[in-house]
């Protein structure tokens, strides 16, 4: 290979160039350096035996704006050039590939035109996928492509469908996919696209092979692979379903052989409380549950068994039957609206530290803790009260906006439901190619903002991240109505008092209703009513580590009521919220809070 300049006129596009029949490329990055700099790095060109002139190898978008300026200036210098030896066409497509992976990412189309051209000029799988650094499976799949119509090809090329169609496509017969171009073509007709092709193509639903319980050899209905990823589908879901419900029976059979009490089969239709369930052996009533979903899934759970049944066998055991059970320090909606704001402030400051944050998306990677499926924690709070607190708390506020810039960083839609999860089911090329782009110190923000988003409320991470991240709730929460409605223990209430208000204002109302414990809190946070401001108070149940107030350890939610004396929490706290007064204790409220 030696160096030259060549005039411009002597040169043209190869058809060997990647990008020679594709539309014409977008100058509009590299023109201003090409107007005031000139071409600094060289085409890559060959000549040509017929003419003696020479086509460009790579260097398309180069040739292009150096075009555009002579046009602007009328001045046109020689360009300089790489000149390559001519007759290996294997060589100058792979030149053409390898520069437009490393600065523009082509669609799996041209990859695959390209590749199949240098199929036929005898390279196998294993020298491309050596040439360009990428896995033997890419290649094969890129290859693959093959089996689309051509038509398929140039719609896909042309941007009038997009990634997600193309691979499902892949999924479809020859007889299909001419059935979808017909829908396409018709204008009184709908073509499925993206997931709703899939469901198209596996008659209405999209079943994996993996969730069949059975023997596969007993399916005797077709099955639909996509090209570009690793699973398969039932395109008959009747057949599937027959045999998948005989082996969910067998296995119901086989669990009450094994001398289980119950066996209880949930249809996808309907939803398992998880959180209203606790853990019980055999021998102590454990039931097992067969939860089905809609993809034809099957999750088994063994030994669970509900909380008030639960309670009641605790009590029983304990010889205190007929007995009520001590209320407990924390209601399972106080302690989910703890949870939560806890989990709100925690990834708020784990975004700003993006190297805690990708050890920590390390480990979850290597031990499959957590959410690491990946999903995002869908923050289920058990009212909206909770709901619109969290929403509107100073570290979601802070955590949306660090999202918010990460997504605008890898140009996703910031607006778009569950960004960054859609981000990841993109097209994995396009993603990489914006992630190479990026400073390591960006990869990291992102991978925190990622982090933040898979971090699953409630679970001992928060603990650990809040210790290490050194969290101060006091910067990103505030005591709210929400709190103060799921405040319902005496006894706690006086402590809080006193923690606030002082021992002399919790001795004077040591009788007063709740109600009144709670007007005097807020009075002091607040300043109102002739009280001192109490600045930058938080309960010991935020504080990282978290403690409690009872002096005996909180107990589970097995060991809570099985009836609230109080009235349904959550329907409660709605009315309180919402301003219908309703006293809180069994006793009426005075008129005029007790004096000090």
């Amino acid at each position: 290979m030696r160096l030259n300049h060549i005039d411009r006129s002597r040169l043209t596009v190869s058809g060997m160039n990647m990008r020679a029949r594709g539309k014409a490329p977008n100058i509009s990055a590299i023109l201003p350096s090409v107007r005031t700099r000139g071409i600094l790095v060289p085409l890559l060109v060959r000549p040509t035996e017929e003419t003696g002139n020479y086509e460009i190898i790579a260097g398309r978008r180069r040739y292009y704006a150096a075009s555009a300026v002579a046009e602007e200036t009328g001045e046109d210098p020689p360009l300089p050039c790489a000149i390559m030896d001519s007759g290996d066409n294997a060589a100058a497509l792979e030149a053409s590939l390898i520069e437009n992976f490393a600065r523009l990412s082509p669609d799996e189309v041209t990859q695959w035109e390209t590749f199949a051209r240098l199929v036929k000029e005898g390279r196998n799988v294993e020298d491309i996928a050596a040439t360009f650094g990428i896995t033997e499976r890419l290649v094969a799949r890129i290859l693959a492509l093959g089996n689309l119509l051509p038509r398929i090809r140039t719609l896909y090329r042309q941007e009038l469908i997009d990634a997600a169609t193309i691979r499902h496509l892949t999924m479809a017969t020859k007889t299909q996919q001419k059935e979808w171009l017909q829908l396409y073509d018709s204008p009184d007709a709908y073509a499925p696209t993206g997931s709703r092709l899939k469901e198209w193509l596996c008659g209405g639903e999209t079943i994996p092979t993996k969730a069949a319980l059975f023997d596969l050899a007993l399916y005797t209905g077709p099955i639909i692979s996509d090209l570009f990823g690793d699973d398969s589908y039932f395109a008959d879901p009747e057949a599937f379903w027959k045999l998948q419900r005989e082996a969910v029976e067998a296995k119901r059979q086989a669990y009450l052989e094994a001398g289980w009490t119950g066996v209880e089969l949930i249809e996808a239709a309907h939803r398992f409380p998880h959180w209203e369930y606790e853990k019980r052996g055999r021998s102590r009533g454990g039931r097992v549950y067969i939860l089905l979903s809609q993809r034809g899934e099957v999750d088994i759970l063994e030994g669970l068994i509900p909380r008030p049944e639960a309670s009641k066998a605790d009590r029983q055991e304990r010889g205190e039957s007929g007995t009520k059970a001590e209320r407990p320090e924390l209601m399972s909606t106080l302690r989910n609206y703890l949870d939560l704001h806890r989990h709100a402030a925690v990834r708020a400051r784990l975004a700003e530290h993006p190297d805690i944050a990708l050890r920590l998306l390390i480990a979850h990677a290597l031990t499959s803790q957590g959410h690491w499926n990946v999903q995002a924690d869908s923050q289920r709070a058990e009212s909206p009260a909770i709901a619109e607190s969290v929403e509107t708390s100073s570290g979601e506020a802070l955590f949306d906006e660090k999202r918010r810039a990460v997504l605008a960083l890898v140009e996703l839609d910031a607006e778009a439901p569950n960004a960054v999860r859609t981000g990841r089911r993109a097209d994995m090329m396009v993603l990489f190619h914006r992630l190479v782009e990026l400073s390591d110190r960006e990869v990291a923000t992102v991978a925190a903002v990622v982090m933040g988003e898979t971090l699953e409320a409630g679970s001992d991470a928060i603990d650990v991240l809040g210790f290490y991240l050194e969290v101060d709730m006091a910067d990103l929460w505030q005591a709210d109505e929400a709190f103060f409605t799921l405040l319902r223990d005496k006894q706690v209430l006086t402590i809080l008092l006193t923690e606030v208000a002082g021992p002399e204002a919790a001795a004077a109302n040591a009788g007063a209703t709740g109600k009144i414990m709670k007007s005097i809190i807020r009075d002091c946070l607040a300043g109102e009513n002739g009280r001192t401001k109490v600045e930058r108070w938080v309960p010991r149940w935020l504080l990282f580590p978290a403690t409690a107030y009872k002096e005996a350890p909180a107990k589970s939610d097995a060991e809570e009521p099985e009836a609230d004396t109080d009235g349904t929490e959550a329907a409660e706290a709605e009315e309180e919220i919402a301003g219908e007064a309703q006293a809180e204790e069994a006793e009426a409220e005075p008129d005029a809070i007790a004096a000090e």
